[in-house]
């Protein structure tokens, strides 16, 4: 920040100066730096600084220029900018290509999609890459990174397969790199296919790539997300070998592997390693220790975990009060339902969705019909919007405690939601029907 600082002065001295030029290669190496730091409103500053001297823009200028708001996640601005210089397209396409036009290029077109991958707005960034494919610009490696990981994003793993292949097939144009096979092994990881994340991570290998700490990351968190402790722990152990020190998120990628392993001691260990490392836990890290404990029927210590987590300056979310009310319906626990609902009241942490049906499966495992609709009258007064798997919850508690009127009340309401029924609550819809004697209503459910 000092050196921007510096720059900045000596910028202003040399604007006092009685033979001061603008140029346009000075504002923009000042519209860079600020951009680099995330200093949005300067960076615009500067920019309209620039028209005022009439000095003159160019690609560079409007790369830098959109590249500033697209990193602070202000992407809305940075797509005005890029409207700014289509229009100045236009124009100097209009002009004859005069010299005061300027187009945007490949590193704008990158900037932009990036902009929009920051900001989730993964289908408005597959929509501009439809765009670019229409003008004579040729996407390069980061250009397919960026459309493959808004694919995944939005779950068309397919066809985000074939742009990874159409990649290996045109090399000389867009060779894969470390990013486009860490994107691959989370795709294969989001679909469950876990030797497919391996046999990526081999060959990204083979082909003389040399994985990060990301890539790492994304293996091992593969070996996590499908409870498979050892391959998580080979990753682990691979990755140091290799030189890499592990972050935060590998410690609990490895955690969260034990946890799901049903080994809460296990995930302490690593807990404990981490600490002794100087990795300091953040909030992710003390939510999945919350769920290895509170998963595996340990409520008293996965609640002295949220106690610690808060006298270690790290405050808890939605997701830490989700995960205790979930194990209190594993522990049987119906008192302490009341009391983390209460806790999360005290500490403002407002309920969402997922916290209501976390409660509202605990209360009927429980077999609290009456805590139950208590709880999802409560939802509806807040205003807090059920969704399927609330229903879901709903229906088949009932089934499972023999209320099956209230089940296909529950049911209607879901209609009148215009909600649309999984395979779950068919199955149990179906069983409410028949034993309500109503066999023609069960009968439909298979047409």
């Amino acid at each position: 920040m000092g050196s921007l600082e510096h720059s900045v002065q000596v910028f202003r001295w040399m604007k006092n100066q009685k033979n001061f030029c603008a140029r346009n290669d000075i504002y923009n190496m000042l519209i860079r730096l600020h951009a680099r730091h995330n200093r949005v409103d300067q960076a615009r500053g500067f920019f309209f600084e620039m028209q005022k001297w009439r000095c003159k823009s160019d690609a560079e200028t409007y790369n830098a220029l959109i590249n500033a708001p697209g990193r602070a996640g202000q992407w809305r601005w940075a797509m005005n900018v890029m409207d700014d210089m289509l229009r100045a397209a236009a124009l100097n396409v209009c002009k004859k290509m005069t010299e005061n036009g300027v187009g945007p290029d490949l590193v704008t077109h990158n900037i932009v999609l990036s902009a929009y991958k920051s900001g989730n707005h993964y289908s408005k960034a597959l929509s501009y890459f439809e765009l670019i494919k229409g003008t004579n610009i040729r996407p390069d490696t980061t250009t397919l990174n960026i459309v493959i990981y808004c694919l995944v994003k939005l779950g068309q793993c397919g066809n985000a397969i074939d742009f990874f292949n159409s990649m290996k097939e045109k090399r000389s144009e867009c060779c894969p790199d470390v990013v486009t096979f860490t994107t691959i092994i989370h795709l294969y990881s989001v679909c469950g296919q876990i030797e497919n994340c391996q046999t990526a991570f081999n060959t990204m290998l083979a082909e003389g790539l040399k994985p990060n700490i990301v890539s790492y990351n994304a293996l091992l968190g593969a070996y996590a997300s499908h409870r498979m402790h050892k391959g998580a722990l080979s990753v682990f152990n691979e990755m140091k070998k290799n030189g890499f020190c592990p972050d935060v998120l590998s410690y609990t990628s490895l955690l969260n592997a034990y946890g799901k392993s049903q080994q809460p001691k296990k995930a302490m260990e690593v807990f404990v390693l981490m600490r002794q490392n100087h990795c300091k836990p953040n909030l992710v890290t003390y939510n999945a220790l919350i769920d290895a404990y509170g998963c595996n029927d340990l409520l008293t210590e996965a609640v002295e975990i949220l106690h610690k987590m808060e006298q270690n300056g790290v405050q808890p979310n939605i997701v830490s009060i989700c995960t205790l009310l979930a194990a209190c319906g594993h522990c049987g626990q119906k008192v302490k339902i009341k009391s983390v609902l209460s806790a999360a009241e005290l500490r403002g942490i407002k309920l969402n969705t997922a916290a209501y049906n976390s409660a509202i499966g605990s209360y009927l495992s429980l077999g609290e019909y009456e805590k139950t609709l208590s709880l999802y009258r409560a939802m509806r007064t807040k205003k807090v919007k059920p969704d399927p798997v609330t229903y879901n919850v709903l229906i088949s508690g009932c089934c499972k405690i023999s209320k099956y009127g209230e089940a296909l009340a529950f049911l209607g309401e879901m209609m009148d939601l215009k909600i649309p029924l999984s395979k779950e609550v068919d199955s149990s819809v179906i069983c409410a029907y028949s034993k309500q004697a109503k066999c023609f209503e069960a009968e439909s459910m298979f047409a």
